[in-house]
């Protein structure tokens, strides 16, 4: 089977995300998209995120009507900072030898990638499906390369002409292009459509999500359901025995 890890802090899961993961099984025909969401986010420490029970509640609630798309607890209550080296190779680590592991991203995030833990053993441990935007060139994708990995600047140069398609063939992977995904969505939009009604919400977020989050009075001034990354793991310990669902 074919399937993707699809990481973040998904604080909260969106439209975005979800049109993302649908692109990609589509056109990749991936069987499973698993979203792993993180617990310690190395990149965001020090930021208040939304507690982690409240994370997953949604991604279950926002993935329920379609079989292809499933939360996981791979990176739930491990005691340290969630790479994605590592939550890759927890997960391949369940896999048959027959499965065929893709690393689902936004171009955003990948264009940081050569700041990530490890970033030359992460391109290595599978394939790279990179959701892209009208804009960017492949170029841009090979600039962000780690430096081992980075094509010459005589190659880059005949890239800049070539909008971000196609797919980019390494020594260790291959990167794939998903273009057509441009569902933007921002976090600013969604706390101010926390504020109003459900239906006004549920345009950023599934409806089902919208409830829980007016429910639970997420994403509001000051809300006291935010926390330290990492705090309150004790609300996820009846999560524990499952790292993902299949």
């Amino acid at each position: 089977m074919k399937l993707a890890l699809f990481g973040g802090t998904f604080d909260p899961i969106h439209r975005g995300h979800l049109a993302i993961a649908r692109a990609a099984a589509d056109r990749f025909q991936l069987g499973r998209v698993y979203f792993v969401p993180a617990d310690l986010p190395p990149h965001k420490l020090n930021r208040e995120l939304t507690g982690f029970h409240h994370r997953f509640a949604m991604l279950a609630l926002a993935t329920a009507d379609d079989e292809r798309l499933v939360p996981s607890l791979l990176d739930s209550n491990t005691g340290q900072p969630n790479y994605s080296v590592h939550t890759v190779r927890r997960l391949k680590s369940t896999l048959r030898k027959s499965d065929n592991l893709y690393f689902l991203i936004g171009i955003d995030a990948f264009m940081e990638i050569s700041t990530w833990y490890h970033p030359v053993e992460l391109l290595a441990e599978c394939d790279f499906i990179v959701a892209s935007r009208p804009g960017h060139s492949l170029a841009e994708l090979g600039e962000a390369l780690p430096e081992a990995l980075r094509p010459s600047s005589a190659v880059l140069k005949a890239l800049r002409k070539q909008e971000a398609s196609g797919t980019i063939a390494l020594p260790s992977t291959t990167i794939h292009l998903l273009g057509d995904v441009n569902e933007r969505i921002s976090s600013t939009q969604i706390r101010a459509a926390a504020r109003k009604s459900v239906k006004q919400l549920s345009r950023f977020v599934p409806e089902l999500v919208a409830g829980y989050i007016k429910k639970q009075h997420l994403y509001m001034a000051k809300s006291p359901q935010r926390e330290k990354a990492g705090a309150g793991n004790s609300k996820v310990l009846s999560f524990r025995g499952a790292s993902h669902r299949s």
